[in-house]
């Protein structure tokens, strides 16, 4: 059986990129290499993590699509649980997420907020389910 270990997102800038989720999220930096290529933050038993973009067209064989605020978000998310979703979305806000969705509660009880970050990554802040 495979252990879901990490997720990284390919950014132009990684520092940056790991200070919006320090101050939007409260998430601490695990890391980040000398040359600012890559990073990780402590956020629980699976690694966020951020790679440079530039460097990492040299690994993927005919490259990738860059995520941008210009464009759709990809149909994918992060997903981030917290106990006071208004407050979260607020600070997320604050720290220079772009609104996508403001908290409302769903239909089975639980509250759910959307986002994206600077680099046009959309982000679920949600409750728990039960």
């Amino acid at each position: 059986m495979a252990n879901f270990a990490y997720t990284i997102l390919y950014v132009k800038d990684v520092a940056a990129s790991i200070e919006f989720y320090e101050n939007a999220f409260g998430f601490k930096k695990k890391f980040i290499s000398p040359d600012n290529d890559y990073g990780e933050l402590i956020t629980g038993s699976t690694t966020l993590s951020f790679a440079a973009s530039d460097f990492v067209q040299s690994h993927i064989p005919g490259g990738f699509t860059e995520s941008s605020l210009t464009a759709k978000p990809f149909g994918i998310e992060i997903g981030f649980t917290v106990d006071n979703v208004e407050e979260v979305f607020q600070n997320a806000l604050s720290a220079g997420a772009i609104l996508v969705s403001e908290p409302k509660t769903k239909p089975w009880g639980q509250t759910v907020s959307y986002v994206r970050d600077p680099n046009g990554f959309l982000v679920e802040i949600c409750t728990l389910m039960e």
